[in-house]
């Protein structure tokens, strides 16, 4: 069987863009081997956090970190890595694209090309009938966080894997992939030379250890507990929505509406469900600096879901 582009029964906008499958792909056989340049990263920032923080607290150093966090994980991974590098739910200017996966690779938490590739194998695996204790958040709390914080998956008939053009061969995105830890070294000077320790410990240490425990923890949960208002036909994984969640993940946390809809760029979808990603998303329609902003009521219909809710339905007649 040649190999060909991923996508469910809906194809177009709904596909897994960035893996190329062929006859001996397999998504349950496989380890889970500890990975140490992210073990080593992951825990020298938790570790940091945990003992230098409270002795560097300040509040200006708290203002710092909370202004870089929501900075980094809005526009940059909700908006730069989520919405526009994975699902292509907008368009914007090469500079602005550019400008956003930077911001997204400032969380901390790996290169643009590994978080493509391991949303989109995720996405994939968590479509098929059974997948991978690792791709489905199968295990406890504890073994989960070191599991995906700590450790990676060999599968043994793996997908291909292919970004695609604008990305694949972007020399920015390839050298952001290979500096992804360096990057945060001009930050990190800045912070101490403005605000010494305390600026340096909260706007690098602490920052990084809470975006990527907060990204772990928000995964895991919106795979595992909350409301439904969609079922994604013959997926091993249904996503749910966590509403005390918005706030902090950026709208991430609507992740039932998002799997339904992986294609738009508005995931609360209805009243009273605060999607920040989204707003941010509008202000630069409202620039000019986005454009074709993609909702449920703007996209092909999709086949392969079944809604649970009056509100689900009302979304499909719209």
């Amino acid at each position: 069987m040649a190999e060909s582009r991923f996508g469910d029964a809906a194809a177009g906008p709904y596909k897994v863009n960035s893996l190329i499958l062929g006859e001996h792909v397999d998504q349950h056989q496989g380890r889970v081997r500890w990975d140490p340049a992210r073990s080593f990263w992951n825990g020298s920032m938790l570790l940091a956090a945990l003992v230098l923080g409270p002795v560097y607290f300040s509040w200006s150093a708290f203002a710092v970190f909370f202004v870089l966090l929501e900075v980094t994980m809005c526009a940059g991974h909700s908006v730069g890595f989520h919405r526009r590098l994975i699902h292509r739910t907008f368009k914007c200017p090469k500079w602005l694209e550019r400008l956003l996966v930077w911001s997204g690779t400032m969380v901390g938490m790996q290169g643009p090309f590994w978080v493509i590739q391991s949303h989109d194998f995720r996405d994939w695996a968590q479509r098929q009938s059974d997948c991978h204790p690792y791709l489905r958040h199968g295990q406890g709390m504890l073994k989960d966080a070191f599991w995906n914080l700590h450790c990676r998956l060999e599968l043994q008939h793996p997908p291909g894997f292919d970004p695609g053009p604008g990305i694949g061969d972007d020399p920015y995105y390839r050298f952001l992939q290979r500096t992804w830890m360096l990057q945060q070294l001009p930050l990190a000077l800045l912070l101490y030379w403005l605000g010494g320790m305390p600026w340096l410990v909260w706007g690098i240490a602490v920052r990084v250890a809470v975006g990527v425990s907060m990204h772990w923890f928000v995964g895991y949960i919106c795979h595992s507990h909350g409301p439904q208002s969609w079922i994604v036909d013959g997926g091993s994984v249904q996503a749910h929505n966590v509403p005390w969640a918005a706030w902090f993940s950026m709208g991430e946390s609507w992740h039932n509406n998002h799997h339904a809809f992986p294609a738009s760029a508005r995931h609360g979808l209805y009243p009273g469900q605060v999607d920040p990603g989204f707003a941010f998303v509008r202000l630069l329609q409202r620039l000019g600096l986005a454009w074709d902003v993609q909702t449920p009521q703007m996209l092909p219909p999709r086949t392969g879901i079944s809604p649970t809710s009056a509100e689900a339905t009302s979304i499909l007649r719209q």
